[in-house]
């Protein structure tokens, strides 16, 4: 049973709460679900550009018969989820505040709080995504050179099956790394005006401090993205915009 006593916060330069509980995951979940309802339209069109990217990265590597970066493209798009969901984080705060929700002020928080903090993630995030395809490349070379076979009959094969195995968990561990400077960083540059170390000392801190709880949230992020994306992607439209609201009410209760 969850305690009701008042958590404590981590003495840091931007403390952070301890004692997240199932209780904080669902109330989160929920007060996502309720933000996803009152402005479909902001969840549903930073969705869309999602949706549209994955999309036309998986026709460009098929008509480019560069098959053998399709499963590494498809497994590491999660991570660009964060970046489109800032402007979801802006939606869930306004909402929060009780201010207009206007396209300006939404699309704008992309720009950050006129500096280059959000921009200067968004880059790490990228340059993430870019590092994952190399790796995945190179295990997929590894692990098929002198199988004779081509890429799409190589993945079922016994080594094929080993290689994904392999790939999944060298992914699962960079994805995780990526996860605890993420989770907290970017809603909380949304939020507040601080410079994105900060943010990301406050993300390594929080994941600290409940390292149990954010490691199943992050389980559920993923299997709830991996899940949405077999329909041609088309499940993230509902998704990624609720997941990304959750996120932000998860931040608000980790952030003293």
């Amino acid at each position: 049973m969850a305690s009701n006593a008042p958590r404590k916060p981590v003495v840091l330069a931007v403390p952070v709460n301890r004692g997240i509980t199932w209780s904080d995951l669902k109330a989160a979940l929920a007060a996502g679900w309720a933000d996803f309802r009152a402005a479909p339209q902001f969840g549903l069109f930073f969705a869309g550009l999602y949706v549209a990217a994955g999309l036309a990265l998986a026709w460009a590597l098929v008509t480019q018969a560069a098959v053998a970066w399709l499963v590494p493209a498809a497994a590491g798009f999660p991570l660009l989820a964060p970046f489109c969901a800032v402007g979801l984080y802006e939606v869930s705060r306004r909402r929060e505040a009780r201010l207009p929700l206007r396209w300006g002020a939404v699309l704008g928080a992309l720009r950050g709080r006129g500096d280059d903090q959000i921009l200067s993630m968004g880059m790490i995030i990228f340059v993430a995504f870019g590092f994952w395809l190399m790796i995945a490349h190179a295990i997929f070379a590894i692990f098929q050179s002198g199988s004779g076979t081509d890429s799409l009959a190589f993945l079922l094969t016994g080594t094929g099956v080993l290689m994904l195995g392999f790939g999944s968990a060298v992914g699962a561990c960079l994805a995780l790394g990526f996860y605890a400077v993420t989770v907290v960083s970017l809603p909380m540059l949304v939020d507040r005006d601080v410079d994105f170390m900060t943010a990301i000392i406050a993300s390594l801190s929080a994941m600290r401090a409940n390292a149990r709880m954010l490691l199943i949230w992050a389980v559920l992020i993923a299997a709830a993205l991996f899940a949405a994306m077999l329909p041609a992607f088309l499940g993230l439209l509902v998704a990624l915009p609720v997941l990304g609201h959750a996120t932000w009410h998860l931040y608000r209760r980790l952030v003293a």
